[in-house]
């Protein structure tokens, strides 16, 4: 088996630069390592997320269901064959966003989401989550949305008070299991950053 790396974080904290940098390390060594993101890594998964992130209005609870079948999908047909085959997968958001997005964010039911949770990814968990921590304004600056400036993104575009319910939501998981993850503030240079996750990630792998 494998070892699953997550990259978790609002909009705009630098978690995909932090996952493409770990990426490149592994490789660098001659780890075998895939980088994918949710939602996507499969055509369903990429359709999905052109839905997802149009700005058409939808019920929080399709939204749920359209990122659940996007995960079923890629852990059936990308993550979980590659954990078998010895490789190092490293995502880009997973199960911990959809409790922080539609579960503290849209005020979704909790057990319902890690129900779903768990029969989208057969139980899978990740064996490190990285969470790049970062003030709510700030991150939304870098990517121009709320009071940024209008984006086509849908979570963008939503109230700040929803990236902060968000924020919330990954603290309180993060706290729930210290072990399993690794909480960075996300205004930290990034080489800084970079270093402190690939030294984590060693002790993992």
């Amino acid at each position: 088996m494998g070892c699953f790396v997550v990259f978790e974080g609002g909009d705009g904290s630098g978690k995909s630069t932090q996952a493409r940098s770990l990426f490149r390390r592994l490789r660098n060594r001659g780890i075998k390592a895939l980088r994918t993101h949710e939602p996507g890594g499969t055509p369903l998964g990429q359709a999905l997320r052109r839905l997802l992130k149009s700005g058409e209005p939808m019920a929080p609870i399709s939204e749920l269901m359209l990122f659940e079948a996007a995960r079923a999908q890629l852990v059936q047909h990308v993550i979980r064959p590659f954990l078998d085959q010895g490789g190092v997968v490293i995502a880009d958001r997973f199960t911990s966003s959809t409790i922080a997005y539609q579960g503290y964010g849209r005020g979704l039911d909790r057990e319902l989401i890690e129900r779903l949770n768990r029969e989208a990814t057969g139980g899978l968990e990740p064996d490190l989550t990285v969470l790049l921590d970062l003030p709510v304004e700030t991150a939304l600056a870098r990517k121009g949305g709320a009071d940024g400036g209008k984006t086509e993104d849908t979570f963008d575009n939503a109230p700040v008070d929803f990236h902060r319910k968000i924020r919330r939501g990954y603290s309180a998981l993060a706290a729930s299991d210290p072990e399993g993850w690794l909480v960075l503030d996300g205004q930290r240079p990034p080489e800084e950053l970079s270093r402190e996750i690939w030294a984590k990630v060693q002790t993992v792998l």
